[in-house]
C-alpha cells in the first residue's frame, strides 16, 4: 500500500490547503499518525513560519517539529540550482521525506506554490520529486478566469507531463469552477483524461475564494479602529464610497469592503447604518483612506453601536490602497478557524475520499526506483551496521578524495595501503580534508601484520608450491596484502583497480578468499543509474564466453543482487533475436540457459532470448512478445559475453551520461569488487558504499 500522496497544482492559488486540509482530517480518523510535508515554501516574512505548515501543525495538533516539514526555502532552493546543485537538492527532500515516512503511517506531501519560477520550471520541479519519492499524485487546478476548453487542455497537458515519467495521478480536482461550468468540466475531464483517473470538482466558493479583512489588513498595514475580534470575517466586493449617499447605497453588496475617504464621515455612518438596516446586506468591514482620525463625535457614536464591522484606517489614497487590496491572495490560517472549518465541508461534500483510499490502498507501489533513491538506499544501508573496508591503491588521487567524501559522511571505515609519507604529500598536494586520525595508512612491507599474513599465505598455497619466500614477496603487494586483511577479519571487503588490472584485484581472492560454495563461478554487475530508473547490467567485467550453465549462475547471482539492493528483478537474457525468432549457436546458448533459470529458480520473472529493445521498451516488448511479464520492464539484463556487455554498459554510460556503480563481484565468500582503472571519485564513492552493504549481508 501506498504510504504518501502528492498534491501538485498547476499555478499560484490553486487551493492546495483544501486537499491538504481535507485528506489530514480524513486519514485522521483511521491513521494515527499523519505526517506533513513541503519540499519548498515560500521565504517567511521577517523570519517567521510558513502559513500552510503553520497551519496544518497548529488544527490538527500533528506531533512534529517545524525543521522536519519542508526541505528548502525558495530562495535556499534558486540558489541551489543557479551552483548546479540539483542534485543535492532531490538528495536531501528525499532523506527529509524518508524520515516523516519511517515516522508516521501517512505522509501528506505538498508541491511548490508557483510564486517565483515559471509554470513550467515548476511543474518539472515537482514532477521530478514526485518522481524520485516514488509517490501517486493528486493533481489540482484553479479555474478562475479560464474558459472551459482552455482548462481542461491546461489540466490534460499537466496530467501527461506526470505520466509521461511514469508518475501515477490517480485523481484530479478542478477547483474553484463556477456552478453554471461544473457539468461540463465534469464530463469533458473524465473523457479526455479517462475511467482510471478519479475526477473531482469543487465548485467555486467566494468564502474561501476571498481574503479575509485580517488578510487585507496585513496587506495594506492598515490601523485597526474598530472589529478587532471580527477579522476573520470573509470579504466579497471591494466597493469605493465616493458618491453621493442616496447613489452609493445602491451599490452595497452582500460581504463587500467599503473604501472611502477618512473624511467622508458621512459615507462611513450611512455603511454602519446599512449594515444594522434588514433592507441592505451584510457589510464585511470599512477601510478609510488618507491617514486622518475620526472626529471624537463619530467615535462615540460607534462605539454605541449594537452591530458595528471592522473599520481599517491607511496613510494611502483611495484608489491605490483599492488597487492594492484586489490583488491580495486569499490563505487558510490557523486563527481562522471558520475557513478551516469550511474547507473541510467542502472538501468532504465535493472530493471522493472513499475512492482515494481504495485507490491508495489498492495502486500497486512504483517498482522503478530513480538513481536518487537508489543512493539514498545505499547510504542508509550502509549506515545500518558499520563496516570495515580497505583501499589497497593509497597512491591514486581519486581514491584520497573519495576517502575524504566518505569520512564526511561517516558510514564506513575505512583503511588505505600505500607509503604513508607518500599519502601525506599527496593530500597536502590535492588540498583536501582528509582526516588520518580516522583512516590509518599502512605500508604492506612494515606493517606489524606482514609476517603472519605471510605464514598464511604460504599455508594455504603450499600446495601450489608456493614458499614462504615467495608468499612474503607476494605480500609486499597492496592487493594480496588488502585481501588477506579481508580474509583474516581485519577489514569486511576491499575495493581496487584504480590503478591495477582486473586480473591483479581479483586473482588473490580467488586463490585464497574463493568462492561460496553454492557458486561455480565469479561474476560481476554494474547498477547503471539511468535518467528515470536503475538497471542492473552483468557480466560486463569478468567472464568472456559463459556457457548455458554460467550464464544461468549469472542471471541467478545477479537476480539475488538486485533483490538485495531492493530491485524488484525482472531478468532479460539478451542476445541477437527474440523469441523462437533466431537461430544459431549463440541464440542457442541463451535459450538453453533461459531454461536453466526457470528450471532452478521458477520464483524469478525471466524472458529469453530478447533483444535490448523489446526488453526495455514497452512498445516494442508488446509488439515482440506480446504475453510476457519481462518484456518491456526488464531491470536485470544479462549479457551473452564479456564482449558484448562490457561496451554495452560503457556506451549507454556515456552516450547518456548514466552513472555506473560496479563493478559488484558476485559469488565470493568475502566481498572483493574490482574499479574499472578509468573510474571517477563517484565510482569509488558508491563501490565502497556496496562493499560495506555486501559484507553486512555476509
Amino acid at each position: 500500500m501506498n504510504k504518501a500522496i502528492y498534491i501538485a497544482s498547476n499555478d499560484a492559488n490553486s487551493g492546495k490547503s483544501i486537499l491538504s486540509i481535507g485528506l489530514i482530517n480524513s486519514l485522521l480518523s483511521q491513521k494515527p499518525k499523519v505526517g506533513y510535508f513541503r519540499p519548498v515554501i515560500d521565504d517567511p516574512i521577517d523570519g517567521g513560519k510558513d502559513n500552510h505548515i503553520n497551519t496544518i501543525l497548529s488544527h490538527f495538533k500533528l506531533k512534529m517539529a517545524y525543521e522536519d516539514t519542508y526541505a528548502f526555502t525558495m530562495s535556499q532552493l534558486i540558489k541551489k540550482l543557479n551552483n548546479h546543485e540539483q542534485d543535492d537538492v532531490i538528495n536531501t527532500v528525499i532523506a527529509k521525506y524518508k524520515k516523516l515516512e519511517e515516522e508516521n503511517d501517512f505522509v501528506i506531501v505538498e508541491g511548490t506554490d508557483f510564486s517565483e519560477y515559471g509554470p513550467l520550471i515548476e511543474l518539472d520541479l515537482n514532477i521530478l520529486i514526485a518522481k524520485n519519492l516514488g509517490i501517486p499524485v493528486i493533481i489540482i487546478a484553479s479555474c478562475i478566469d479560464k474558459p472551459v476548453e482552455s482548462f481542461v487542455d491546461g489540466v490534460h497537458l499537466i496530467y501527461d507531463s506526470f505520466v509521461q515519467k511514469d508518475v501515477n495521478v490517480i485523481s484530479v480536482v478542478a477547483n474553484k469552477v463556477k456552478t453554471e461550468m461544473v457539468d461540463m468540466i465534469s464530463t469533458k475531464l473524465n473523457s479526455t483524461i479517462g475511467e482510471e483517473v478519479s475526477i473531482n470538482i469543487i465548485p467555486l466558493n467566494h468564502k474561501l475564494k476571498n481574503p479575509t479583512i485580517k488578510e487585507m489588513a496585513d496587506a495594506i498595514d492598515a490601523k485597526i479602529l474598530f472589529g478587532q475580534d471580527l477579522l476573520n470575517r470573509p470579504t466579497g466586493n471591494i466597493e469605493i464610497g465616493a458618491m453621493r449617499i442616496s447613489n452609493y447605497l445602491d451599490y452595497i453588496s452582500e460581504d463587500c469592503v467599503v473604501i472611502t475617504p477618512s473624511d467622508r464621515e458621512d459615507v462611513l455612518m450611512a455603511t454602519l447604518q446599512a449594515n444594522i438596516s434588514v433592507n441592505y446586506p451584510n457589510i464585511s468591514g470599512v477601510v478609510l483612506t488618507g491617514g486622518r482620525n475620526l472626529s471624537d463625535s463619530v467615535v462615540n457614536l460607534i462605539n454605541g453601536l449594537d452591530k458595528i464591522v471592522p473599520i481599517l484606517l491607511v496613510e494611502e489614497a483611495t484608489f491605490s490602497a483599492a488597487k492594492k487590496l484586489a490583488a491580495v491572495r486569499s490563505h487558510i490560517y490557523a486563527s481562522n478557524k471558520d475557513k478551516i472549518k469550511l474547507s473541510i465541508e467542502m472538501f468532504e461534500k465535493y472530493v471522493d475520499a472513499d475512492n482515494l483510499n481504495l485507490q491508495l490502498s489498492t495502486t500497486k507501489k512504483v517498482e522503478a526506483m530513480t538513481p536518487r533513491m537508489f543512493q539514498y538506499n545505499l547510504l542508509k544501508r550502509a549506515r545500518t551496521e558499520r563496516k570495515h573496508i580497505v583501499l589497497p591503491e593509497g597512491m591514486d588521487d581519486r581514491i584520497l578524495i573519495a576517502a575524504t567524501q566518505l569520512q564526511k559522511i561517516d558510514v564506513v571505515d575505512l583503511t588505505i595501503l600505500g607509503s604513508p609519507m607518500r599519502v601525506e604529500a599527496s593530500v597536502k598536494r590535492l588540498n583536501i580534508p582528509f582526516d588520518f586520525e580516522k583512516t590509518p595508512i599502512i605500508d604492506p612491507s612494515n606493517s606489524e601484520h606482514f609476517k603472519s599474513f605471510s605464514e598464511t599465505l604460504h599455508e594455504l598455497r603450499a600446495h601450489k608450491g608456493l614458499s614462504l619466500a615467495m608468499a612474503q614477496d607476494l605480500m609486499a603487494d597492496v592487493s594480496y596484502f588488502g585481501t588477506m586483511m579481508v580474509y583474516k577479519g581485519l577489514a569486511d571487503g576491499m575495493v581496487s583497480g584504480a590503478a591495477h588490472t582486473t586480473q591483479h584485484t581479483i586473482k588473490p581472492a580467488l586463490q585464497f578468499v574463493k568462492t561460496k560454495p553454492s557458486f561455480s563461478v565469479v561474476s560481476s554487475i554494474f547498477f547503471m543509474c539511468l535518467e528515470d530508473r536503475v538497471s542492473v547490467f552483468g557480466d560486463c567485467a569478468i567472464n568472456p564466453n559463459p556457457t548455458a550453465e554460467q550464464l544461468a549462475e549469472i542471471a541467478i547471482s545477479s537476480a539475488d543482487s538486485s533483490i538485495q539492493f531492493g530491485i524488484n528483478p525482472k531478468i532479460a537474457m539478451l542476445s541477437y533475436s527474440s523469441g523462437v525468432s533466431g537461430k544459431g549457436e549463440d541464440v542457442e546458448t541463451v535459450r538453453m540457459a533461459t531454461e536453466i533459470v526457470k528450471e532452478k529458480r521458477p520464483d524469478l520473472k525471466v524472458e529469453g532470448p530478447i533483444q535490448y529493445d523489446a526488453a526495455v521498451d514497452p512498445s516494442v516488448g508488446k509488439q515482440k512478445l506480446p504475453d510476457s511479464e519481462v518484456a518491456g520492464q526488464a531491470n536485470v539484463l544479462i549479457f551473452p559475453d564479456l564482449n558484448t556487455g562490457n561496451n554495452t554498459y560503457k556506451a549507454v554510460q556515456r552516450e547518456t551520461g548514466a552513472l555506473a556503480i560496479g563493478p559488484m563481484l558476485q559469488g565470493l565468500n568475502k566481498p572483493v569488487n574490482d574499479l574499472s582503472r578509468g573510474c571517477t571519485v563517484d565510482d569509488i564513492f558508491n563501490t565502497v558504499v556496496l562493499t560495506a552493504i555486501q559484507a553486512q549481508d555476509n
